[in-house]
């Protein structure tokens, strides 16, 4: 309860509370708990950077009036993704799924869940997405009811599979200016020449850094 500060500190009586990824730390005077400040945000000789992820704080954009913000010591580009720190060029899955790639200070990522559409069909009018125990991706399961099928619908069901021609638009601009958004393009490029809606994951540019809450 009585440390020893090299200047005067006055410390609240009830630490912080924290964001997620950032730790309680000892400010620049070793005496008070604060929030560890994250990649990116404003920091000086009280408001340390979390050293536990590598970071100082760079003085280098001082002169351009940007004031000191937390960086890599030597450098190097890096993101943060739900509290943690990845380094530039770095792989890893924020969950089972997506796959991300961290680049230049933002982050790209790859559904590894196929994100298709399922129509109805005559041998399944009622598809319905659900999740599987023990499995990451939800599947696609063909929902019974209790109602007839139309006379039409039966006969086109028994007619002989053939071979369709291919066809697809282009994948549509990203819903997001930056950060991760959709693209989304309508195409019949699935085992059962059907058209469906697919969509997969987009980043046109990393977002700025927000600004650190006072």
């Amino acid at each position: 309860c009585a440390q020893l500060c090299r200047r005067p500190c006055y410390c609240p009586w009830v630490p912080p509370r924290c964001p997620r990824g950032s730790p309680l730390v000892l400010d620049g005077c070793g005496c008070c708990k604060i929030c560890a400040r994250r990649l990116g945000e404003p920091c000086d000789f009280l408001h340390v950077c979390d050293q536990s992820q590598g970071l100082v704080c760079d003085y280098s954009t001082v002169p351009a009036g940007t004031g000191a913000t937390c960086n890599f010591e030597d450098g190097e580009e890096g993101c943060e993704v739900n509290g943690r720190v990845y380094r530039d060029g770095e792989v890893f899955q924020p969950s089972c799924k997506l796959q991300c790639r961290c680049l230049d200070g933002g982050f790209t990522c790859v559904p590894l869940c196929q994100e298709d559409i399922r129509l109805p069909t005559p041998d399944c009018p009622y598809p319905r997405r659900v999740e599987i125990p023990g499995k990451c991706c939800p599947e696609w399961i063909c929902e019974v009811r209790d109602q007839p099928l139309h006379q039409d619908a039966v006969s086109a069901s028994q007619l002989l599979p053939y071979r369709c021609q291919e066809w697809g638009t282009e994948w549509s601009a990203c819903s997001a200016t930056c950060g991760i958004g959709f693209s989304t393009r309508v195409s019949n490029q699935n085992p059962y020449c059907r058209l469906e809606t697919q969509q997969r994951l987009c980043m046109a540019r990393p977002c700025p850094a927000l600004p650190a809450a006072s």
